[in-house]
């Protein structure tokens, strides 16, 4: 799998874990991982922590996601599946959009560390 599929996996990957708990449990999680995926890959950790960071706001897909999902859903008179009908379509643009501009602003050349 070429680097920039490896760093969509692991933004795709935060975005779903994101959805199950905290995003700031979510980063914690997946920083150690994307360190150890760049480092193994040979690549600079800065763009696979930026897919973490991104991954890790993007929690659109359940209520239990975020805070502010939760408090919502009662008073709007949500259902737990109306948050897949729109946070699908929008997770997918958002990897869409942020793998190649991350690609772009931090490249995955040789790190100095």
């Amino acid at each position: 799998m070429p680097s920039e599929g490896i760093l969509v996996a692991v933004l795709v990957a935060t975005m779903f874990l994101s959805d199950l708990v905290n995003n700031a449990a979510a980063a914690v999680l997946m920083v150690p991982i994307a360190i150890s995926v760049a480092a193994g890959i040979g690549a600079s950790p800065d763009p696979f922590l930026m897919g973490v960071a991104v991954g890790a706001s993007c929690a659109f897909l359940t209520p239990i996601g975020h805070q502010s999902n939760t408090l919502v859903m009662g008073p709007g008179g949500y259902k737990f599946s109306d948050y897949w009908r729109l946070g699908l379509p929008l997770e997918i643009i958002i990897a869409g959009v942020a793998s190649p501009l991350i690609l772009y602003f931090w490249p995955l050349g040789i790190s100095g560390m």
